[in-house]
């Protein structure tokens, strides 16, 4: 009989079996996107470092020059990295005061059944295809530039306003995420100090969601940088030094869609296009680290 007890506590019980065979997994699974990660960014900076090492190619001309034809081994990516960081940066400042204005009246002003209603929808365009954006730029954005301001409609300012349409329901459903953490202590004791409801908004719910709402906004910034698609529908991809708001021009993902399929692999222009994917993973970088800084300054 003591025998039997004792055996019955020394075998392995079905749940600690199953919490073992569950560990397994998650740690095998978590090794294999570390090692996937790991790869993409191995690989990434081999072949754009090509460029460098095997056709010794100036590193301090590829990002200052303005002059792209890698058909006359002219490797100059500064068009590409200046278009960019605008297109992104206006995009990202357009969409950051609207979106916070629609989590707010998600959150605070509309009743909750609206609330309810919305919020679905505009996680629901979160999920569209970017070339559904694109086609919507193509189609409708391009014809009112062209009869507003002249030209062909193509160029900076219709990359800014399909990127803008594209990063808003992002922006807005981290938003909203991210006031709704915010407890409710906070807004009964400001109403109880005798503070009205934009005096709350302004002075206590915006503040303590400040992290949350920062990182929405960088969150957003990075899908406009790394959008393809939908940029080279009407940016003009012309590999120029950007004017205007109105001048053609193109970004590094643009030139990378456009370009990769009509190249040979091995050759200076083809290595001149990893490059520019190892810079576009290198700013891809930069953004998720300025993620993970404002997500340790807010905890």
């Amino acid at each position: 009989m003591k025998q039997n007890k004792k055996h019955l506590l020394l075998s392995p019980s079905k749940e600690s079996y199953e919490e073992k065979w569950g560990k397994t997994i998650s740690y095998g699974s978590i090794a294999l996107i570390g090692l996937v990660v790991i790869s993409i960014i191995f690989f990434l900076t081999g072949k754009g470092l090509a460029l460098f090492f095997k056709d010794h190619a100036n590193v301090w001309q590829f990002l200052t020059s303005s002059n792209w034809e890698p058909s006359h081994n002219s490797f100059g990516a500064l068009p590409m990295i200046v278009t960019s960081f605008v297109v992104t940066l206006l995009a990202g400042l357009i969409a950051a005061p609207f979106a916070l204005i629609i989590a707010l009246a998600i959150n605070e002003i509309f009743p909750k059944w609206f609330g309810k209603i919305l919020q679905p929808i505009i996680e629901l365009l979160v999920g569209v295809p970017s070339v559904v954006y694109g086609f919507a730029g193509l189609i409708l954005v391009t014809p009112v530039l062209r009869s507003i301001f002249g030209g062909s409609g193509f160029g900076i300012l219709a990359a800014v306003v399909v990127l803008f349409m594209m990063i808003l329901p992002t922006m807005v459903s981290m938003m909203v995420d991210s006031l709704r953490a915010t407890p409710k202590t906070f807004r009964t004791a400001s109403y109880g100090l005798g503070a009205t409801r934009w005096q709350t908004l302004h002075m206590v719910v915006i503040p303590s969601a400040k992290g949350g709402l920062l990182t929405a906004i960088v969150f957003g910034m990075t899908r406009a940088f790394g959008e393809a698609l939908a940029v080279q529908m009407v940016i003009g991809n012309a590999a120029l030094m950007p004017q205007n708001l109105m001048s053609p021009a193109a970004t590094l993902t643009s030139v990378l869609t456009t370009g990769m399929g009509n190249t040979i692999m091995g050759t200076s222009a083809n290595d001149a296009l990893w490059s520019l994917a190892f810079v576009l993973l290198v700013m891809s970088l930069v953004f998720n680290i300025l993620i993970k800084l404002i997500n340790k300054k807010r905890g």
